[in-house]
């Protein structure tokens, strides 16, 4: 690290945990997998094929999560003349000097047998008349190499596969159970998770699972920003839960809007439907109220550019002519491949009264994914013992600033199965069996105030306002002052009284959305440039000297955010001995 850098004690954690009762109830096993999309449900299979007691805790139902709403498909070198060495190039141009090089090999080079695997699970890809996989194009490939299902509905088709699977093999599940914190042994090391479940049941209330390895597969926090494509549950519950337990997260100010979302309106909130880029892979055009097409001549592969290098095209061309929206033309398809390829858009925009077959479909660019988060080695592992993350949840320095198109199912896929493998090494190795987690005791007194439900409506504007697909200095400033206001006055209403918004889902969710806006809005105030997916009106062009470095934030026991630089565009292990608090000015948390 940099004299700015994070280094942490990460064996003592921070302390800080959610406001909540005392479990009233406990599981145990080997390993508890927290979250059920591909990431999750991959891990948790892997972890019970290799002889491990593994639990899978899920916010909503097993099959509600972020994965179920992919489009695209899952890339990877599976068609012939295609190699892993040219989807690594490709995911190198749209990192924008910010991939982990070897990280990203590791994906292209394990990514073609790990779908392989997920077809034998049970999971059906589109094939063409000969029997081969049909693959298509989207943004940043230069190859058709995205395998899809149902057309459109390629999460939905996975999610069904894991699904099943994890039912048929009898893995226990505790569903519609919110994950609050991590619990850690006198040593600092993971003993498992507290977790809210949600209704009545085998257990509801506030409960734990004791464990000795726990997996973060809990998503995004697509929820954050007004309009979004990701789902209600979305709310980075992973990433504040990592903050809390003292591990780092890396690149957060790194969050893709997606080039291509059905435009509701301006006053539009919540999960938004998205237009694939599928569609722009098979030959649709973004035009302009006048039809001008124009993307053409701002990059080689016009609509198929990167999707920060679209988005921008998009919001550039939405502000030059002062329009809310621009529009996807794609009636040249006809009605048959509308209805076959794309059936699922086809509804979605339809039910809005919208009909692509006989006319332009209006888009305009909604927050989509989180290229950071939890910041992991090649094997899945945060600065915490015992605490590991995939999926979007996860910074494995695979997508650096900015996501090539449909490489996120993938990384679940190649991550997760790593990660399984290295508990199950560990498991053998050590006897994970031989060590029953003895947590820490639970806090009497709440350790971090809890926010209004009504807080997370707030926090929406602020940064849809503040830290969209365009910001500067002062938009950023302003976001983080409004931010900051709203933690003082809960703080404040602590301090004065001792109490704090009643612990439950909409406080819980309020407080960890208002943690991860603020990491968010801190990271992109510090980096003063534009790259990738994080577009700096003040700072207009990209400085390699100064910025081909990743930021890592982590949270200090005195609730401030301790924020700073990599030495080099390389990841340092998450393995290491503790070094010297940071010398940037700390923010408050």
């Amino acid at each position: 690290m940099t004299g700015k850098g994070t280094g942490s004690d990460t064996t003592n954690g921070t302390g800080i945990r959610l406001h909540a009762p005392a479990p009233g109830w406990a599981l145990s096993a080997d390993v508890v997998v927290v979250g059920s999309g591909v990431a999750g449900l991959t891990a948790a299979l892997r972890c019970e094929a290799a002889g491990l007691r593994t639990i899978v805790v899920t916010k909503a139902r097993l099959d509600d999560g972020s994965t179920r709403w992919a489009q695209g498909g899952v890339a990877a070198a599976l068609g012939e003349g295609d190699t892993p060495e040219q989807h690594l190039d490709d995911t190198l141009v749209a990192g924008v000097g910010l991939c982990d090089e070897e990280a990203v090999r590791t994906l292209v080079t394990e990514g073609p047998d790990a779908v392989r695997r997920l077809i034998a699970t049970g999971a059906h890809f589109d094939e063409s008349s000969e029997g081969d996989l049909e693959l298509t194009r989207e943004g940043g490939h230069h190859r058709r190499r995205i395998a899809h299902a149902g057309g459109d509905a390629t999460g939905a088709e996975i999610s069904r596969a894991l699904v099943e699977a994890v039912r048929a093999r009898g893995l226990r599940t505790v569903e519609n159970a919110l994950v609050l914190d991590l619990l850690t042994d006198a040593e600092g090391r993971t003993a498992g998770v507290t977790l809210h479940v949600m209704g009545e049941g085998q257990h509801d209330g506030v409960g734990a699972v004791h464990a000795p390895a726990v997996v973060l597969a809990t998503g995004g926090m697509g929820q954050v920003f007004s309009a979004t494509t990701n789902p209600s549950v979305s709310t980075g519950d992973g990433v504040a839960l990592a903050l809390r337990a003292g591990a780092e997260v890396s690149d957060l100010e790194f969050v893709q809007f997606h080039p291509t979302v059905l435009f509701l309106g301006a006053d539009a909130e919540g999960q938004q439907p998205l237009v694939s880029e599928a569609v722009r892979g098979e030959g649709a055009h973004l035009v302009d109220a006048d039809g001008v097409r124009f993307m053409v001549g701002q990059h080689e592969l016009a609509e198929l550019a990167p999707r920060d290098i679209v988005a921008k095209g998009i919001t550039r061309r939405m502000l030059e002519q002062d329009a809310e929206h621009m529009f996807l033309d794609a009636r040249h398809f006809g009605a048959e491949m509308w209805e076959n390829r794309f059936p699922t858009i086809l509804a979605a925009c339809r039910a809005h009264g919208i009909d692509p077959v006989t006319e332009p479909v209006p888009v305009a660019p909604a927050a989509h994914y989180a290229s950071g988060g939890v910041r992991t080695d090649a094997r899945g592992r945060t600065t915490v013992p015992g605490l590991y993350a995939c999926g979007e949840v996860a910074c494995t320095g695979v997508h650096g600033a900015n996501r090539l198109a449909s490489n996120s199912l993938l990384e679940g896929l190649v991550y997760a199965e790593r990660i399984a493998a290295d508990i199950a090494e560990r498991h053998a190795e050590d006897g994970l069996h031989a060590r029953v987690p003895e947590p820490v005791p639970h806090p009497e007194t709440p350790a971090h105030p809890l926010l209004a439900p009504e807080t997370r409506f707030a926090v929406q504007r602020i940064m849809t306002a503040g830290a969209g697909v365009l910001r500067s200095a002062d938009s950023l400033q302003a976001a983080a002052e409004q931010l900051q206001r709203l933690h003082t006055d809960a703080r404040d209403a602590l301090d004065e009284n001792g109490k704090t918004s009643e612990p439950g889902v909409d406080t819980w969710e309020a407080t960890n959305l208002l943690c991860v806006a603020r990491v968010l809005v801190a990271a992109a105030l510090l980096r003063e440039e534009t790259r990738g997916c994080h577009w700096r009106e003040d700072h207009a062009d990209r400085n390699d000297e100064q910025w081909r470095r990743h930021i890592v934030v982590r949270l200090n026991p005195d609730r401030t955010l301790a924020v700073g630089t990599t030495d080099t565009a390389d990841f340092p292990p998450t393995s290491r001995q503790p070094h010297p608090a940071p010398q940037s000015r700390p923010q408050e948390q």
